[in-house]
């Protein structure tokens, strides 16, 4: 445990208040034991009440990148869906935590990353539990991304006592979980928005522990329904027909694939015309020499008719 450097100057005041106060009973009122002993009680009870104000234990934290710590000590006050305007602009998941005078007032950040965005807003001091507190009080907001891409806002809002805001971040900042972000002074508020889907490991009234309580844990790298269902629909899954063979002697699994689905078709062969049949030569007319030839062949004359 240590006392926090934005206590320094509290501290000092608080001291110089105690010893001018006590010097001035002593001095005016020596014989008044009574007084004396009720201012040293008191002086004593407030010098006690800033030094626990300003605690800072030293944490030790190992961080998960899917977990959610919570930013402050305090009391669940907020957790509900509504829409964060100022830099989301959608639905997202609230948790609020009330920090009392009691509580340590150190600031952390839940996640490790990259801040992307830091903005002050100057504003009224309503009380810390006011639903209006987180949009109207003075505050400041912070947006930090991780290194899976998400983005987590939180809020430091001062109330009706609490009237300092102190914050260690700007833009472009690589912080890291459970390191101090900022400190606010005497009580207020933390708001921090998350994803749609994440899992909320507190409950309403619950005390939690600033940099030790898990408040949630980001869901990161999984597939929605509806995203699962597109890769199957766009998926090809070719028809094939299954049987068994006893071919060699031992049951065989044979697949068939279907040809003409995978094949494309091809292309139908025009049919060759049908042969035509051979026409027979015409044989030649003989010549009117020809004839004359054998006209004038003489004719064979018997011997008979010579006698």
């Amino acid at each position: 445990m240590t006392f926090h450097k934005e206590g320094y100057t509290s501290l000092a005041l608080t001291v110089l208040f105690i010893f001018v106060l006590n010097a001035l009973i002593s001095f005016y009122f020596p014989d008044a034991h009574v007084v004396k002993w009720i201012v040293y009680i008191l002086s004593f009870l407030l010098f006690v009440t800033i030094v626990q104000f300003f605690r800072s234990p030293v944490l030790h934290i190992s961080a998960e990148e899917s977990q959610v710590l919570c930013p402050a000590d305090g009391k669940v006050v907020v957790i509900e869906e509504t829409e964060e305007t100022e830099f989301f602009k959608d639905r997202r998941i609230q948790l609020s935590v009330f920090m009392s005078p009691v509580n340590v007032h150190v600031n952390r950040n839940p996640i490790s990353g990259v801040v992307k965005y830091f903005k002050y807003h100057p504003g009224k001091y309503l009380v810390a539990w006011h639903p209006k507190s987180s949009t109207e009080n003075e505050r400041t907001t912070v947006v930090t991304e991780n290194s899976e891409g998400t983005q987590i806002l939180f809020r430091q809002i001062a109330g009706a006592l609490a009237r300092r805001i102190v914050w260690y971040v700007k833009e472009g900042d690589v912080v890291e979980q459970g390191q101090q972000f900022g400190f606010i002074k005497f009580g207020s508020r933390v708001d921090i928005f998350l994803p749609l889907g994440t899992k909320i490991n507190v409950e309403l009234n619950q005390v939690v522990k600033g940099g030790r309580t898990v408040l949630a844990e980001l869901l990161n790298n999984v597939a929605l329904p509806s995203e699962t269902s597109d890769v199957v629909e766009t998926t090809h899954i070719p028809d094939v027909e299954k049987s068994l063979s006893d071919e060699h002697g031992e049951p065989t699994l044979v697949i068939e694939h279907d040809l003409e689905k995978e094949q494309p078709a091809e292309k139908p062969v025009a049919k060759a015309a049908p042969a035509k049949k051979p026409v027979a030569a015409a044989k030649p007319k003989p010549t009117t020499a020809a004839k004359s030839t054998t006209a004038a062949k003489p004719k064979t004359v018997k011997k008979s008719e010579k006698k």
